[in-house]
């Protein structure tokens, strides 16, 4: 017996020694990358350029995989049903984390569950009209509004999208009546923005920079809390007198819960590294995006702070999605 039980000890130490050795070398083999949207779009060429860069400091091949759909439920359900071996991990962004739990009545994962790894990127929105338009500033805006409530419609990249919301909270701050006008995305909402079939938008700056720069759409505000380096001419919301209004689309790196801990360790770092580099911080901000490099308890105190901001402006609007 007694020699019995040294063996079984022995074979415990041994594979605890084996558990330990083979944590230590992660990873020996590919990573998937989940991306919750198509491929091309600002978020997978987001998702690919960091990939690319931290492919090196892994020494692995990073395979970006893009589940789009049902508002990023798609891919965040791949991300929260793997395995959690460090070999599969994802893209999760502010409607993954912030918005989904409190516009749908049941959800297929807890955003609360997810392995939080780190932040990427986060997208401004700024309210801007075409270019045409009357419009010259928000306040004109506002002044519209205030003569023919609900003659002014406002485009979004679909219900419950960051465009969408950052919409609802400019209703909220300022008590302007606007028509709300979905689309499917945000290209076929500024084709039309473009075409003048509605009257404004809050567009990302990432989809949007291309047209602003060409002269054909016309940024009123940004809801940030500086004046972007990229539109130096651009007020804020603050400084055209709307208080408390700072609406991204951000997103971070996520993986399924229980992750190893040195491998979020390890990727959290490598992440962080990656996006403080010059090469590659400074093609994110030629996208209008700005680099967001943040801890994992950073990023996971930021979702928490963002999904409880939300879910009174979403309970204030009334949106329900099925």
């Amino acid at each position: 017996m007694h020699k019995h039980m040294k063996r079984l000890l022995a074979f415990a130490a041994l594979s605890l020694a084996a558990g330990a050795a083979a944590a230590q070398t992660w990873p020996t083999q590919p990573v998937r990358w989940i991306v919750p949207y198509p491929a091309g779009g600002g978020t997978d060429v987001v998702a690919r350029t960091v990939a690319s860069s931290l492919e090196k400091t892994l020494g692995q091949t990073i395979v970006v995989e893009n589940r789009p759909g049902a508002g990023t439920i798609i891919g965040a359900t791949a991300i929260a049903q793997a395995e959690p071996s460090g070999y599969v991990v994802g893209t999760a962004d502010s409607g993954t984390l912030a918005f989904n739990s409190s516009l749908y009545a049941k959800l297929s994962y807890d955003p609360a569950k997810f392995t939080y790894i780190g932040g990427i990127a986060k997208f401004p929105l700024l309210l801007a009209v075409n270019v045409n338009s009357p419009y010259k500033t928000v306040a004109e805006v506002l002044a519209a509004a205030k003569k023919e409530p609900g003659k002014l419609t406002a485009a979004s990249a679909g219900a419950g999208s960051p465009h969408h919301l950052a919409l609802e909270l400019f209703k909220q701050r300022t008590g302007a009546n606007l028509l709300h006008v979905p689309y499917k995305g945000a290209a076929p909402a500024i084709q039309d923005l473009l075409g003048g079939q509605v009257d404004l938008m809050f567009i990302d700056l990432a989809s949007g920079l291309p047209n602003v720069k060409a002269g054909k759409l016309r940024v009123l505000g940004a809801a940030t809390p500086e004046r972007l380096s990229v539109l130096p001419d651009t007020p804020t919301m603050a400084e055209q007198g709307i208080a408390n209004f700072t609406a991204y689309a951000w997103q971070g790196l996520v993986g399924p819960a229980g992750l190893p801990e040195n491998v979020v360790k390890k990727l959290s770092a490598d992440l962080d590294a990656t996006l403080k580099s010059p090469a590659v911080s400074q093609k994110i901000l030629d996208m209008g995006v700005i680099p967001m490099p943040m801890s994992a308890q950073e990023f996971k105190g930021y979702a928490e702070q963002e999904r409880a901001a939300w879910a009174d402006v979403i309970k204030k609007a009334g949106i329900k999605l099925e």
